[in-house]
């Protein structure tokens, strides 16, 4: 079982950069795809972006689409989500997810339903 714990965020203006990072506990992290989701105020939680047990797929929202970056290093049991051109409706609690059972190399899913553990969440505030 893993454990994702979220590192990163803060209150950055319009068009600046965040870096969060999800870490998890070893020695099985790669066997896990995981995927960032955010939820603002008063919203549903929405996928963000996620990466495939090796790293070598990714899937991305629309949203966030040539601003945001996932990658990983499972040496280190650590993904990386750098968020750069960050915009006001940005803002929420960005979460990261684990999801057993995919086999190496598949696109990792945008569904929430389909993640098993969830890390507690970091904010996320984006001024104007």
């Amino acid at each position: 079982q893993v454990q994702p714990v979220e590192f990163g965020g803060g209150q950055v203006q319009a068009g600046g950069s965040l870096r969060l990072s999800c870490v998890a506990s070893p020695p099985t992290f790669s066997l896990y795809s995981i995927a960032w989701f955010r939820q603002a105020p008063g919203e549903e939680r929405e996928f963000v972006a996620a990466i495939s047990r090796e790293g070598s797929k990714r899937k991305y929202s629309e949203s966030v689409k040539g601003r945001f970056t996932i990658s990983r290093d499972n040496h280190e049991n650590t993904v990386i989500l750098q968020m750069n051109s960050l915009k006001p409706e940005d803002t929420a609690v960005y979460s990261c997810a684990a999801k057993a059972g995919d086999p190496l190399l598949q696109r990792p899913s945008g569904d929430l339903n389909d993640y098993d553990y969830w890390g507690q969440g970091t904010q996320v505030t984006v001024s104007s």
